[in-house]
């Protein structure tokens, strides 16, 4: 633990002696291997682990633990060597030979240095199941230090298929892997011409998201875990900088629904080009300090030593458990101070360059291709980190203790492999037609009987603020705030499942990484645009799963778009932003979902879909005012089935007014009321999934959009004046529905939508300035027939429409015209 003072490190130098003394092959492990050292307090912790695991039963003698200790040094060698050649070198000589100018890349690329950290860790992570015989799963949050994962895990033949046909251990596949690193090619469907990336990808064996997007990781771990499982979660010190809610984490831990979990900092002191702000403030005891202030138990690790890892995992599980036990008999309370691993190390360690900015990136000063002294340095540095074949076999055999006894292969943990499938519930409430009824309350409703349908799910609520006042009060009644000292009178809970905290950040992750169980997000829809680089994440990884047949079997993530522009008039104009869907429409469309429910009905259908699929993040804009109820259950199943329908058809229509979103839906009603009254007769559709009707963009897109004969008999060509109501901004609506625009260039059509006009207004003001009003419609559409407007608006309605007379003579329907 840090600190040590001189009387406790003392003592553990004679300790460590005492044991070299007395076990001549736990001599020769202290010796270390290479690189790779064995401090004092190592060489104590590992001993005492070893006597702990013979004292278990797990193994008889010392011989026998230690036997894992060495292969973990050398399997950590030669991944580290296998990670500087990915970086530097498109060939591998398993003989050790130095590397002449021809084995060289033109243009070497990798995050070497974070990846050197990296190789240590993983393999003490792996050395700790093969001890225990107990797969753990795993995180990384620096997903670019994946070349440490995917030597590793060449070495130890924990691949999934693709990369175990690719690179074989030999020179020649090794080779293949080191040249396939950075070499941007692109195969002749468009796809990666390799199974390799520069982050965790879908062909990383047991990875589960991409990390490229620093900090997501500190905030999913905590939630990941179910009871019976265990995490170790490697994160940075850089990371540490972008989501501080991380420092919340014990605050969310309950040993009543999850595993255990190992946070391990590795802690290098760099970003890319500076020392870390952690570094800047104080090093490792300035964390050492932050940690304990923040409910953590933090413990101290030599970062450069896989033993280090092995000896830290048991240790920081063996505390929380006792800590946990602790509760269940009363005699602690939650929070209990997490262990949590503090690994020093330099940035880069192993190599030329350590400890400096350099190492992030290519250290070397040179391209050993071109450069003779750089050429010089990778040869000697390289060969510091080279085990010979035998040995690498040898410790591999070691290692891949899998079949005896039986354990599941690292690839293969539970995190990487969710399969989750959820019951319906038996009671459905349906809402009459004409009912004015709160779809979000609605939601709260359903959302409460999926809970008492699906007992065995561990349920997360993702709540930044005000669950009760967007009308999820039951699901508050029921799952109640997460606290650790409750108020009365308050819906608190120690063991609550939804996760207040008023940080967009912290709640998704808080969803996002409960992937084995029940998940929902309830969200102002301004503030959700924070929640972005998290859904992106899910939905980039998620999507690259798919196409490499690989689809996640995660329960789909719903994340509740309320409190919206068009009802959130109140709150000024920081309050009004449809910004999330229209950057959701640029994803692919079958993983990343947005959908526009009108009503209860409809809103309840809806969600329901959503829990349907896994893999999925579906955004569901609703509103949480009471709307009139448009469409019965079974028009709602439709209307979700086909991602849009007909409202409203006269066998005379010339118009076709198409909503997107409820408040838009009331208008075109509104305006088509006062058309037909006036003789121009109006088709009103409605489109709950707008991306439904986009032109696909690749094969798995095609499968999730529209026929067009569906297109058509939404919106025949003989109908050739359109108007597009659009809770968006009109610009990204129209840019989205050439699957039904384009097809035929006679038809006219008008966009309507948020106008980025707003301020303290109610819902009628927020139509009017943004010139979606029924008037407006009715407006747009006479122009685009050629017709006469005074013909079907008054002129008191056209000086409203025209800013010239007070705007309540439209903002307050009257179907007849005045004459």
């Amino acid at each position: 633990m840090f600190p040590v003072n001189e009387e406790d490190l003392h003592r553990l130098q004679q300790r460590a002696a005492l044991y070299r003394n007395s076990n001549a092959v736990f001599a020769r492990w202290a010796k270390g291997y290479g690189v790779i050292c064995h401090s004092d307090i190592t060489q104590v912790r590992v001993f005492d682990l070893c006597q702990q695991l013979i004292c278990s039963g797990r193994y008889e003698r010392l011989e026998d633990v230690l036997a894992v200790f060495e292969a973990a040094d050398r399997i950590t060698s030669a991944a580290m060597w296998l990670v500087v050649h990915m970086t530097y070198a498109n060939s591998v000589y398993l003989d050790g030979r130095p590397l002449s100018n021809v084995d060289f890349k033109e243009n070497p690329q990798g995050h070497t240095g974070g990846s050197l950290n990296m190789v240590p860790a993983y393999v003490g992570y792996l050395a700790a199941n093969n001890l225990e015989g107990f797969t753990r799963s795993w995180l990384m949050g620096q997903g670019h230090c994946v070349a440490a994962i995917d030597s590793t895990n060449v070495l130890l033949s924990n691949l999934y298929a693709e990369q175990k046909q690719r690179y074989s251990f030999n020179d020649s596949g090794l080779s293949t892997l080191v040249s396939d690193f950075y070499s941007y090619k692109v195969a002749s469907d468009g796809s990666s011409g390799v199974p390799l990336g520069s982050h965790v990808n879908a062909n990383t064996a047991g990875g589960v998201i991409e990390g490229g997007y620093l900090g997501f990781a500190e905030l999913q771990y905590v939630h990941m875990p179910l009871p019976g499982e265990r995490l170790v979660a490697f994160l940075s010190d850089g990371a540490f900088e972008e989501q501080r809610g991380s420092d919340w984490a014990s605050r969310w831990w309950r040993a009543e629904d999850s595993g255990l979990v190992t946070p391990i900092m590795i802690a290098n002191g760099r970003r890319i080009d500076q020392r870390s702000s952690m570094y800047q403030q104080g090093g490792d005891e300035w964390f050492y300090q932050h940690l304990q202030l923040n409910g953590f138990h933090p413990i101290t690790i030599d970062g450069r030593d896989p033993a280090a890892f092995i000896w830290g995992v048991f240790e920081a599980e063996a505390r929380l458990r006792a800590c946990s036990e602790q509760v269940s008999q009363g005699h602690m309370q939650y929070p209990i101070k997490i262990p949590y691993l503090i690994a020093e190390t330099d940035k880069g360690y192993g190599f030329y360059g350590a400890a400096t900015n350099a190492a992030h990136g290519a250290p070397l000063p040179g391209n050993p291709k071109y450069d003779i002294d750089s050429r010089a340095l990778f040869n000697e540095h390289a060969g510091n980190l080279f085990v010979k074949t035998e040995e690498i076999e040898a410790s591999v055999n070691t290692f891949n203790n899998h079949e005896s006894p039986f354990r599941i292969k690292e690839k293969d943990h539970p995190l990487s492999h969710r399969e989750v499938v959820i019951k319906e519930p038996n009671n459905h409430t349906s809402y009459a037609e004409g009912s004015m009824v709160s779809p979000m309350a609605a939601l709260d409703e359903y959302f409460c009987n999926l809970v008492d349908a699906n007992p065995n799910l561990r349920v997360r609520v993702g709540n930044p603020d005000e669950l009760r006042s967007n009308r999820m009060g039951a699901t508050l009644d029921k799952l109640k705030h997460r606290v650790t000292l409750p108020e009365e009178g308050v819906a608190e809970s120690v063991n609550g499942a939804v996760i207040t905290a008023l940080n967009e950040e912290v709640v998704i992750s808080a969803a996002s990484g409960n992937k084995g169980g029940l998940n929902l997000v309830v969200t102002y829809e301004a503030f959700a645009m924070k929640m972005l680089g998290a859904l992106r994440q899910e939905i980039i990884f998620s999507r690259h799963q798919k196409e490499h047949q690989r689809a996640p079997g995660w329960l789909s993530v719903p994340v509740l778009l309320t409190s919206h522009a068009w009802e959130n008039g109140k709150n000024e104009q920081s309050h009004q932003d449809p910004s999330l869907s229209e950057t959701l429409w640029g994803e692919m469309s079958d993983t990343a979902r947005v959908l526009f429910p009108a009503d209860a009905n409809s809103a309840v259908a809806t969600l329901r879909s959503v829990y349907q699929t896994q893999g999925n993040i579906a955004a569901l804009v609703t509103p949480k005012t009471e709307m009139q109820s448009q469409f019965t259950p079974e028009d709602s199943q439709q209307l979700v089935e086909r991602g849009g329908s007909i409202v409203k058809d006269h066998p005379k229509a010339e118009v076709i007014l198409t909503a997107i979103g409820a408040f838009q839906l009331q208008e075109v009603l509104k305006a088509a009321a006062r058309l037909d009254d006036c003789g121009l007769y109006s088709r009103v559709v409605y489109i709950l999934e707008p991306t439904r009707f986009r032109d696909p963009r690749d094969v798995i897109e095609n499968t999730f959009c529209q026929t067009e004969d569906v297109c058509t008999t939404l919106f025949p060509i003989h109908m050739k004046v359109r108007v597009f109501v659009t809770h968006t901004r009109p610009q990204a609506l129209k840019g989205l529905l050439s699957q039904v625009l384009m097809k035929e260039s006679s038809v006219s059509s008008r966009f309507l939508g948020y106008l980025n006009r707003g301020g303290t207004f109610d819902t009628a003001g927020m139509l009017f300035i943004n010139q979606c009003s029924w008037a407006h419609i009715v407006k747009n559409a006479v122009e685009l027939s050629e017709l006469s407007l005074p013909d079907y608006l008054s002129s008191h309605e056209i000086d409203a429409i025209e800013f010239k007379s007070n705007p309540r003579k439209v903002m307050t329907f009257i179907r007849e015209r005045e004459a």
